[in-house]
């Protein structure tokens, strides 16, 4: 696994690192790899089933069904 040093790294930032690794519960370098991860990794697709469910938090009560089949109805 590589090593990587930072030079020049503001202290501000770094406090910020610090203060978000501690609230992660992580260490400063475990911080700053998910970071590195979530920024340049591609995000694997979801299937289907991990897709049940997505937007209930968007549309409480709603029905997604139906507002697709309006959707589609919509189009020409």
């Amino acid at each position: 696994m590589a090593t990587l040093n930072v030079k020049n790294l503001p202290d501000s930032l770094y406090r910020k690192l610090q203060a978000r690794a501690k609230r992660e519960r992580r260490s400063v370098a475990r911080e700053l790899t998910q970071i590195l991860v979530e920024a340049l990794e591609t995000p694997k697709p979801l299937s289907i089933l991990e897709l049940k469910g997505l937007g209930r938090d968007v549309w409480p009560g709603g029905n997604a069904a139906r507002h697709v089949r309006r959707e589609r109805d919509t189009w020409d």
